[in-house]
């Protein structure tokens, strides 16, 4: 068995903060590659936006993920754990009161996964989906890059 590899890069609208299932393009890209058996590597090439593996049945989970994150890091600045004090701003922002939260939650979360492929897709449960969290409040254009592994 001969490994091959392939390297591309997907792009993705996104309609501002919130989840944009990316399963489906993945699964094209590694079908397009032939590779039906290996490793699916991605990595989103931004700093205010991430990437999960979540529940794709029930759309509250997204919904409650999303307030709990807006809650951990409240766009208007941040108080101490005990929640003494004054709430203090962010001293970054430059791109908006959204871009830093958006930083911090990409830094709480994950901006690449590995995910394993077989039978020229993504190895996922019942009930799984990939998305592409944005922590921006304006839609943005998204890059992904997908690097594949096997045979």
């Amino acid at each position: 068995m001969q490994l091959r590899q392939c390297l591309s890069e997907l792009s993705f609208h996104t309609d501002g903060e919130g989840f944009t299932d990316i399963t489906a393009a993945i699964n094209n890209e590694i079908a397009r590659s032939g590779i039906s058996i290996g490793l699916a590597s991605f990595h989103v090439k931004h700093t205010s936006c991430s990437l999960t593996v979540n529940e794709n049945a029930d759309p509250r989970v997204l919904r409650d993920l999303a307030a709990y994150l807006q809650a951990l890091v409240p766009q208007q600045g941040f108080r101490s754990l005990t929640g003494d004090g004054e709430r203090q701003r962010y001293l970054h922002d430059d791109e908006g009161p959204d871009d830093m939260p958006a930083h911090i939650r990409t830094a709480l979360t994950a901006t690449s996964l590995q995910l394993s492929v077989q039978g020229g897709a993504l190895l996922l449960g019942t009930w799984q989906a990939v998305y592409l969290w944005e922590h921006r409040a304006r839609s943005q254009r998204r890059r992904l890059s997908l690097h594949l592994i096997g045979s």
